[in-house]
């Protein structure tokens, strides 16, 4: 005789083979959606018997015997049998024991296919939510450093090397915005989630009159899916989800590559603070950026996260496939690694101090006044290009007589070209290079007073959005 502990069982002459049952098993991953499970079941309990599908008293019992089972998991209590093949067997079986035949009826009109849709689609809104505190931590941290510093001056660079001074809280909005955009990013997964798959039954809908529209309601979602076979196939919203994960982490590592760098003795523009550093087994002077570092590898994880799941869905036909199983486990890594990388990197940022000496004296070298004396000539109407070669030469000259530009003379720029005046020598001076930049998103002392008061209210919006949308 078959198992009668699977949900097919009279079906099936023989029982399933010991091996692939355990392989098929996927409650070693989806049992973290113990929570939402329950609550999709009650609400779709409740609207069965709305609709007389089941009786009141049905439906009384069933969310009696759920409440108790909430109560166990919650406790860590709940047992766990070995037949379990996933976390909605796992749930029923236990109703079942505790009210008997109104714990079977739970099961009419739906199947586990728009079940776990509706699960996933649950974990994903409500991962979102954290992962949207968890950026603004991070993004408010950036703000407040860059506000505390306003002023101090470094050197910024391309190909890593030495190219034009920025204020120093620039450079942290810089990765503010980057944050933000990743919010962004995740808010429109969540939008992606907010729909009720429910109802949808395995493929093709349900021949029972129920009200999917009040099901939506009570769960919280904006609106229900328009078609039933793409409803219990569709893993966009986890794409998406995973996605956002993977360009956040990739943030966090342009990030943590800096702290890195600027941690080093050769930069010497920060000092981690010993609670997010890590010393050597057999050097005693070593101090690690470690945690930095492994913020930076941990990004090939969530990257190889939405690489699996883009595999695992791209030659699946309509409707579900035993495939999908296999969506969950790279989704819950990637937001597992995501919300981990962030409360480190804002640990990291909260107790870092900054050399702002060390990045003002290195502010001063590599010529990174070049384009202003450029620009000096072209405001006196010389060709740009002409500008660039007059300055190009100088720098060479200067280069071999180990000069800076800030070390001329006002004779020595007149000799480089007549167009140069006296107040020449203002355009190489660090203070002034920076405030010239008066562009709107420049670094400029006026532009990014601006910027961090842009950055104060796209905070607080995106603030108030994760409030509204539930709990961290």
């Amino acid at each position: 005789m078959p198992d009668a502990k699977t949900p097919w069982g009279g079906r099936f002459a023989k029982p399933l083979d010991a091996f692939v049952s355990e392989f098929g098993a996927s409650l070693p991953v989806d049992r973290r959606m113990w929570e939402q499970d329950i609550r999709g079941s009650i609400a779709h309990a409740r609207m069965l018997a709305a609709q007389g599908v089941i009786s009141a008293e049905d439906a009384d019992q069933i969310e009696l015997g759920l409440s108790e089972v909430h109560g166990e998991m919650e406790a860590g209590h709940f047992a766990f049998s070995s037949a379990d093949e996933d976390i909605h067997m796992a749930i029923e079986r236990a109703l079942v024991a505790k009210v008997g035949d109104a714990g079977r009826r739970l099961h009419t009109a739906r199947s586990r296919n728009d079940q776990v849709a509706l699960d996933a689609r649950m974990y994903a809104k409500e991962s979102v939510v954290r992962l949207v505190f968890g950026a603004n931590a991070v993004r408010a941290t950036l703000l407040r450093l860059a506000e505390d510093h306003f002023g101090a001056v470094m050197p910024g660079y391309t190909h890593l090397q030495k190219a034009q001074p920025v204020l120093l809280s620039h450079h942290l909005l810089a990765y503010f915005w980057m944050l933000t955009r990743d919010v962004v990013r995740l808010r429109a997964a969540h939008d992606a989630a907010d729909s009720l798959p429910l109802g949808s039954a395995a493929l093709a809908g349900t021949t029972f009159s129920v009200d999917r529209g009040a099901v939506a309601a009570e769960l919280g979602f904006a609106g229900v899916s328009a078609n039933s076979l793409d409803a219990v196939s569709d893993r966009d919203f986890l794409l998406d989800l995973t996605y956002a994960c993977s360009v956040g982490m990739v943030h966090l590592s342009r990030l943590c590559e800096e702290l890195v760098l600027w941690s080093s003795d050769e930069f010497g523009f920060v000092r981690m603070d010993d609670s997010f550093s890590t010393g050597s087994s057999i050097m005693p002077q070593k101090k690690n950026p470690d945690f930095a570092e492994l913020v930076r590898g941990k990004t090939g994880r969530v990257v190889g996260d939405l690489t699996a799941l883009l595999v695992t869905l791209k030659g699946l036909p309509l409707a579900y496939n035993k495939d999908m199983q296999e969506d969950k486990e790279p989704a819950f890594d990637a937001i597992d690694t995501l919300s981990d990388s962030l409360r480190a990197v804002e640990g990291m940022l909260a107790t870092l101090h900054f050399d702002v000496a060390r990045m003002r004296a290195g502010a001063g070298g590599g010529f990174m006044a070049a384009t202003d004396l450029a620009d000096y000539l072209a405001a006196h109407g010389v060709p740009f290009r002409d500008a660039h070669e007059v300055v190009g030469k100088l720098v060479l000259d200067c280069e071999r007589a180990g000069r800076s530009l800030q070390d001329l003379t006002a004779e020595d720029l007149r000799a480089a070209s007549a167009v140069f005046g006296a107040d020449a020598l203002d355009a190489v001076d660090i203070d002034r290079v920076v405030a010239r930049r008066v562009s709107d998103g420049g670094t400029g002392h006026e532009a990014v007073k601006l910027q961090m008061g842009s950055a104060a209210d796209a905070l607080a919006a995106d603030a108030a959005w994760a409030e509204a949308a539930g709990p961290r």
